[in-house]
């Protein structure tokens, strides 16, 4: 069985850091898989802010993030990470990890209705 878990979230001012981790059990990360980072909010949409493609390396991020945000895959640990700088209080929300194989089509790695597993969220809380 596929599993997710993330870690890492917790509370912090703005303009500081969190690294989120998002450790994968059930499945190799050198199996073709695609490992996204969600964030949702309550009344909106989950809003997918970056991917990587496990084999390749190949990133992609939303423009809300890009810049700020850099995803990294360690392989050997079946994890992904989430590092998150220059935080703004508008990156509040619950992060979520997701996989998907095979990887989404490209331009379409952030759509959450390609992923079918999840994790269950972690809370991000940026302080003003």
């Amino acid at each position: 069985e596929v599993q997710l878990v993330e870690s890492g979230g917790g509370l912090v001012q703005a303009g500081g850091s969190l690294r989120l981790s998002c450790a994968g059990s059930g499945f190799t990360f050198d199996d073709y898989y695609a490992i996204a980072w969600f964030r949702q909010v309550p009344g909106k949409e989950r809003e997918g802010i970056s991917s990587i493609d496990t084999i390749d390396d190949m990133t992609e991020y939303s423009d809300s993030v890009k810049g700020r945000f850099t995803i990294s895959s360690d392989n050997a640990k079946n994890t992904v990470y989430l590092q998150m700088n220059i935080l703004k209080p508008e990156d509040t929300a619950v992060y979520y990890c997701a996989a998907s194989s095979p990887m989404p089509p490209p331009t379409m790695t952030l759509r959450a209705e390609l992923y079918d597993h999840w994790g269950q969220g972690t809370q991000v809380t940026v302080s003003s």
